[in-house]
């Protein structure tokens, strides 16, 4: 696929199958996110955690569901597979870890696009999931990291086969 078709096919997915991303597709998916630019190229200073253990899954969404009030509250669609972008904070560079997550996430958003694959950028459930500590030592992730941002992904239940118009969306001015 082009890039330009896949920009212009990539959506929000919010529905998946059960069934399980080969192992190849979200090798694929990780080393479009490791090509991302990252600040200042410290790639030392993000971290990627890839989930697919359901038991873990459910337990980020039961303290998601319980932090927002909402029990039937379904933070990632139903997708068997989850990536979290975590970021090394610096006082130099403020919210840079934000930043790098986002590169790094649309990177992915794209190559899965590419391969069929469904996603949906998330951010909400972080907040969640940042206020439980037991459930932060969980993902194992390097001392100083916090969770910046992440990627819910699988097979979407419905495929993606429409492109949308690629026009200016957003307001825009130019100074010559």
């Amino acid at each position: 696929m082009e890039l330009m078709k896949a920009i212009a096919m990539r959506k929000s997915t919010r529905s998946y199958k059960s069934e399980q991303i080969s192992d190849e597709s979200l090798n694929t998916i990780i080393n479009a996110g490791c090509a991302a630019p990252v600040g200042m190229g410290a790639y030392n200073s993000v971290h990627l955690t890839v989930i697919q253990n359901s038991d873990l899954l459910d337990k980020i969404t039961a303290v998601t569901a319980k932090v927002f009030g909402n029990p039937n509250m379904k933070p990632f669609y139903g997708a068997p597979t989850l990536v979290i972008v975590s970021g090394k904070p610096n006082e130099k560079a403020p919210a840079i870890e934000v930043a790098n997550a986002a590169c790094i996430v649309e990177n992915m958003s794209l190559a899965a696009t590419d391969l069929g694959i469904g996603s949906v950028y998330l951010l909400g459930f972080l907040f969640a999931l940042s206020s439980d500590n037991d459930l932060l030592k969980e993902l194992s992730l390097p001392e100083g990291f916090v969770p910046a941002a992440a990627l819910a992904l699988g097979y979407p239940t419905e495929p993606l086969t429409k492109e949308k118009d690629l026009k200016q969306t957003i307001q825009i001015n130019t100074i010559k």
